[in-house]
C-alpha cells in the first residue's frame, strides 16, 4: 500500500508540467484557474505511482496492485480516477490528455517531468537529481510495518486501557445528551393519546395557511416582530396584482396602496425598523419603478427606475437607509450588486470580481451586516457569499440547482432557501459556516421569508398539479388542447420522437420521480423507465433514428450525470462526459457527435461539442455563457440562449464563432429560457404568459405566423420543457390541471445544536 509515513515537507508540493500539486490537501492548481482542483484520495493514489516513473509505462494491473489492494476492482474505478485527473489537469484547450496517455491495452503513462518545489514560489530544474529521487522515493514508496517489541506494549497498555475508558466515558455523555434532545413521546398535535390507546385527529401541520383564496398569493414578507405578513396578491377584479397586508392570524388582509390602471405592484420588502415596505411596481410599455409606501398606508415616494428590467431584485440594507440591487437589465442595465442610497439618490457599486456572462440575483444583507448572499444566475442557480465591503465570492452550495427565494436568519449565520427537488419545491437550511443542509420538512413550499426579530416564517404554498396535453396548431394557430394519460400525479417535459409516434415525459404519478415511455399508437403501452433518477429542469433529448435518449439526471450522491436510454428495451448507460458537471446534452446529428451544456470547475457555463468516437471524447468546440440548447435540424444549426441576456443565438454545427448571430432579441425571455422548441420542419415555438392570458403560444421564427395565440386563459404551461410534432402540427406540453398558491406561517424551529454542546462542562475542564 502507498504510505506517506516517510513524507518530508519538502516533498509536499509537486511541479508536474505546468501544474502545482499539494499532496497534503490533494489540491492541483492550474495557472490562469480561478481556484484550486481538488482530487480524491484513490485518483492521488494513481497520479503518485504516475509520478514514480514519469515517461514510463504503467500497467492497469500495477495501478490495481497499488491503488486498491486486496480488493476486486473493475476498469471503470481506474478510468474514472484517470478521467479525474486529467479534469484537474485541463486547460480550455484541451482535456488533461497532454499530461496523461493511454496506452491502449495496456496501461497509462505521465507526460509531463516532474520536479520537487523545495520552497514557496522556486522549483528544481525539471529532470530530478538525485536528492530529488531521493525525495520522491521517501514520498511514494510503500512503507514497510516495523513491528514494535511486546516490551513497548506492555508500557504502552495503560495508556491503552485510559483512551478506551475515556472514550467509553464520551460514548456515553453523547447518549445521554442525545436522550435530552430527543422530542418527547406523544408530541401536540399528533393524532394520538400519551398512552397510544387511541386516535384523537389527524397529525397537525407544523404551518397554517393565513389565505384562502382560488388564486395565487406569492412573494411574501414578514415584519421584524413577526406579528404582520406583506405578500403579492392576483386581483381578480383589476387584473394585474397588488400587495396586501394581513396578521399573521387570520384577520382580512388590507391592500397596501392604491395602485392605477393597468399596473401590477410586485416584490414587497419590509423595512428592518417595520414601518415602510419597498416594492416594484410595473406598467404598461415596459415601465418600472421602485417605490416606498409606508407599511400602515399612505403616501408613497420613489425610489429609482427599472424600465425594461428583467429577474428585478431589491432588498433593505442592515440600517435601513438604503436598498441593494442585483445585477440590472434593461434601460438602465448594470452588472453585479449596488447599494442606492435612499438620503441622496447615490450609486454605490460592490467591489467583487464577476464573469461577463454572470448575473448576480436577489442580494441580502445579512442581519449583522458582515455579509451579503446571493444567488448567481438564478436559470441554474448556486447561493454564493461575499463580505458586506466588497472582496472575493465565495460559493456556498454546488448544486446548479433551481432556487426559489431564500432568507437569512437572524443568527447571520443560517439560510433557509427554496429548491426545486423532482416535481415539487421544498424548503432547506444552509449552515454557512460548515456548509451542511437540513431539510425544513415543508412540502411544495417555495419563497421563505423571516422576520428579522424572532423566527416567523412565511413562505409560499403552492401545490400544482400538471398534465399533459396534445394541441393541434394549423396556419401557426393552436387549437384546443387535448389531455394524454390523465392521472392523479404531476407530468411534465413531454417530448415526442422524430418518428412522431413515442413520447417520454417526467412523472411523479407512482408515487416516485421518474421517466415514462409510451408509444402513442398504443395508449396501452405507457410505463415508466426503471433505474434512473431523470433531472427536473432539463428535458430528453431523443436521437434521429428515434431509439435512445439522453436523459439528464443525478446519480446516488445528487451529482449530475447524463444517461443513454433505450427506451422500448430499457436499456441505460451512464456516459463518460469529460466535463465537471454536464447539465444538458443533445444529439448533434448523429449518435456519435454530442452537444453538452456544461458548467466548469470555475462555475462558467459553456456549450460543448464532442466527438465520442474516442477515449476521452475528443471538444471540437465551445461557446461560452449558454444556458439552454436546441438542435434545429432543418436549418443545419444549434439554437441557444444565454445567461447574460433574453433572446436566442444560432451558431452551425461545428459551433464556429464565426458563425454565431442572434435570432431573436427579447424570446425567450431570462426567465422562461426553456419554454421554446423546435421542429423537425423548422418551426420555433415559445410559450409565455401575461396578464390576461395564462399561456401565450408564438411561432416566433415565422413573421407569417408569428402572432400571438392565447392558448390557456386559466391554466399555466411548465416551464421545464415541451416539444412539437416533427412537422410542426401539434405541441405536446404540459398544463397546470389544479393550481394556486397561498402564504404559509409557522414558527422555525431553532437549528439543531452540536451534540456536545449538551455535555457537561466538565469534559473540558483545563488542568491547573
Amino acid at each position: 500500500m502507498i504510505s506517506l509515513d516517510s513524507e518530508t515537507p519538502a516533498a509536499d508540493r509537486l511541479r508536474i508540467g505546468e501544474c502545482t500539486i499539494t499532496l497534503s490537501s490533494r489540491e492541483v492548481v492550474v495557472e490562469g484557474a480561478r481556484r484550486p482542483r481538488r482530487l480524491t484520495p484513490k485518483a492521488l493514489g494513481v497520479l503518485k505511482v504516475l509520478v514514480r516513473v514519469p515517461g514510463a509505462v504503467v500497467t492497469r494491473d500495477e495501478l490495481f496492485a497499488e491503488v486498491w489492494p486486496d480488493t476486486l476492482p473493475t476498469n471503470d474505478v481506474l478510468t474514472q480516477a484517470i478521467t479525474q485527473l486529467r479534469k484537474a489537469f485541463s486547460r480550455d484547450d484541451d482535456a488533461g490528455t497532454a499530461y496523461i496517455e493511454t496506452i491502449a491495452k495496456t496501461g497509462y503513462r505521465l507526460l509531463q517531468p516532474v520536479s520537487v518545489l523545495v520552497e514557496s514560489g522556486a522549483d528544481v530544474d525539471a529532470a530530478p537529481n538525485d536528492d530529488e529521487r531521493d525525495a520522491l522515493s521517501a514520498v511514494f514508496a510503500a512503507a514497510t510495518p516495523v513491528p514494535r517489541p511486546r516490551s513497548r506494549w506492555r508500557r504502552n497498555r495503560r495508556y491503552v486501557l485510559l483512551a478506551i475508558g475515556l472514550g467509553m466515558f464520551i460514548a456515553l455523555m453523547v447518549m445521554a445528551a442525545l436522550l435530552l434532545q430527543r422530542p418527547p413521546r406523544g408530541a401536540e398535535g399528533s393524532g394520538v393519546l400519551d398512552d397510544g390507546s387511541r386516535v384523537v385527529g389527524s397529525p397537525q401541520r407544523p404551518y397554517r395557511l393565513i389565505t384562502a383564496t382560488a388564486g395565487f398569493e406569492t412573494y411574501p414578507t414578514v415584519s421584524p416582530d413577526g406579528s404582520q405578513v406583506a405578500y403579492e396578491a392576483d386581483d381578480a377584479a383589476g387584473g394585474g396584482s397588488a400587495i396586501k397586508v394581513q396578521t399573521s392570524g387570520n384577520a382580512p388582509a388590507r391592500l397596501l396602496t392604491d395602485r392605477p390602471a393597468g399596473h401590477s405592484d410586485r416584490f414587497p420588502n419590509w423595512s428592518p425598523n417595520g414601518r415602510d415596505i419597498a416594492f416594484a411596481r410595473f406598467g404598461p410599455a415596459g415601465s418600472c419603478e421602485v417605490l416606498i409606501a409606508s407599511a400602515t398606508g399612505g403616501a408613497i415616494r420613489h425610489v429609482t427606475r427599472c424600465d425594461g428590467t428583467e429577474l428585478l431584485s431589491f432588498d433593505w440594507t442592515p440600517n435601513g437607509r438604503g436598498l441593494v440591487f442585483g445585477s440590472l437589465s434593461g434601460r438602465h442595465a448594470h452588472r453585479g450588486i449596488r447599494v442606492l442610497d435612499l438620503a441622496n439618490g447615490s450609486w454605490t457599486p460592490i467591489d467583487y470580481p464577476m464573469a461577463d456572462d454572470s448575473f448576480d440575483y436577489a442580494p441580502r444583507f445579512s442581519p449583522d451586516g458582515r455579509w451579503i448572499v446571493f444567488v448567481r444566475n438564478p436559470q441554474i442557480g448556486d447561493l454564493w457569499r461575499l463580505p458586506a465591503a466588497g472582496g472575493q465570492p465565495e460559493q456556498l452550495t454546488n448544486d446548479s440547482a433551481e432556487i426559489r427565494g431564500w432568507a437569512w436568519r437572524g443568527d447571520s449565520r443560517h439560510i433557509v432557501f427554496g429548491r426545486r427537488v423532482d416535481s415539487e419545491a421544498r424548503l432547506y437550511e444552509l449552515d454557512t459556516e460548515t456548509r451542511t443542509l437540513r431539510d425544513v420538512g415543508l412540502d411544495d413550499a417555495q419563497s421563505p421569508a423571516l422576520s428579522r426579530n424572532n423566527n416567523t416564517l412565511a413562505f409560499v404554498h403552492r401545490k400544482a398539479q400538471f398534465g399533459l396535453f396534445r394541441v393541434p396548431v394549423k396556419d401557426g394557430r393552436p387549437g384546443t388542447p387535448e389531455r394524454l394519460f390523465p392521472s392523479n400525479g404531476r407530468d411534465g417535459q413531454p417530448m415526442l420522437a422524430p418518428d412522431g409516434q413515442q413520447l417520454v415525459f417526467t412523472s411523479d404519478r407512482s408515487g416516485n420521480y421518474g421517466l415514462w415511455w409510451a408509444d402513442l399508437t398504443r395508449p396501452d403501452s405507457l410505463r415508466p423507465v426503471e433505474g434512473l433518477r431523470p433531472e427536473t429542469r432539463q428535458s430528453a433529448d431523443w436521437s434521429p433514428d428515434s431509439t435512445r435518449l439522453l436523459v439528464s439526471g443525478r446519480d446516488a450522491q445528487a451529482r449530475p450525470v447524463i444517461y443513454e436510454v433505450s427506451p422500448r428495451d430499457e436499456q441505460i448507460v451512464a456516459l463518460p462526459v469529460p466535463v465537471a458537471q454536464p447539465l444538458q446534452a443533445l444529439y448533434a446529428g448523429d449518435s456519435d457527435h454530442v452537444l453538452v451544456v456544461e458548467r466548469d470547475h470555475d462555475e462558467r457555463m459553456r456549450l460543448s461539442l464532442f466527438d465520442r468516437r474516442s477515449t476521452p471524447w475528443k471538444l471540437l468546440g465551445h461557446v461560452d455563457g449558454v444556458s439552454q440548447a436546441r438542435l434545429d435540424p432543418a436549418h443545419q444549426r444549434v439554437l441557444f440562449t444565454r445567461l447574460a441576456a433574453g433572446g436566442l443565438w444560432s451558431a452551425d454545427l461545428q459551433l464556429d464563432p464565426a458563425s454565431i448571430q442572434q435570432v431573436s432579441e427579447d424570446r425567450p425571455s431570462r426567465w422562461r429560457y426553456r419554454t421554446w422548441a423546435v421542429g423537425r420542419d423548422g418551426s420555433l415555438d415559445y410559450l409565455s404568459s401575461r396578464a390576461d392570458c395564462s399561456t401565450v403560444f408564438a411561432r416566433i421564427n415565422r413573421p407569417s405566423q408569428g402572432a400571438e395565440y392565447c392558448l390557456d386563459t386559466d391554466r399555466l404551461s411548465a416551464g421545464n420543457g415541451f416539444s412539437a410534432q416533427p412537422d410542426g402540427s401539434a405541441l405536446y406540453l404540459a398544463l397546470a390541471v389544479v393550481d394556486g398558491a397561498d402564504i404559509g406561517v409557522m414558527t422555525l424551529p431553532e437549528p439543531p445544536r452540536a451534540v456536545f454542546s449538551s455535555v457537561p462542562n466538565l469534559l473540558f475542564w483545563k488542568g491547573k
